[in-house]
């Protein structure tokens, strides 16, 4: 059995949250980059970006972030040229804060390049870092233990977030 922590209804309300939060933090910059970690911070980055679309005029582009999670010192990828996100504000986006590893090699990968201003967002902050790496927007912070895992499943009109 799952035990549900965000049901589809909350997944929404949080991605709205953060999109405002998202805005506020952006309102003098012409253009945000939303640079999603593949493949569920891709897709949480896409329903940021739809949701920012609908309360602002930000122009919005989308970035895929291609990290190997089981050996994220491994060559990171970006799904568009450096050049495009140069001096712009950018949000590195993933679903799920575990131990910080994913998220500090992402962002180490994002201060090679000059940024007007970078942050970071997670649907779910688990408080088990492992480095020194906030979420400067988050749905939801849950303390659990090592051994509980928290998995997002983003499907059409039905995502939801549990713990195993």
């Amino acid at each position: 059995m799952k035990n549900i922590i965000l049901t589809d209804k909350e997944i929404t309300h949080k991605t709205k949250r953060i999109a405002y939060q998202i805005y506020e933090t952006f309102v003098n910059e012409e253009e945000v980059v939303l640079a999603g970690i593949t493949t569920n911070g891709y897709i949480f980055a896409k329903k940021i970006g739809a949701e920012l679309n609908a309360i602002s005029d930000l122009k919005i582009t989308l970035c895929e972030v291609k990290i190997n999670k089981n050996l994220p010192q491994d060559i990171i990828t970006t799904s568009i040229p450096k050049e495009e996100y140069q001096n712009k504000g950018l949000v590195l986006i993933d679903d799920v804060l575990s131990s910080g590893t994913t998220l500090i090699y992402g962002v180490k990968h994002f201060l090679e390049v000059p940024l007007s201003k970078f942050k970071t967002a997670v649907l779910v902050d688990r408080n088990h870092k492992k480095y020194p790496v906030k979420a400067d927007f988050k749905g939801l912070s849950l303390s659990t233990s090592l051994q509980e895992h928290i998995q997002v499943v983003f499907e059409e009109n039905n995502s939801y977030a549990y713990l195993s």
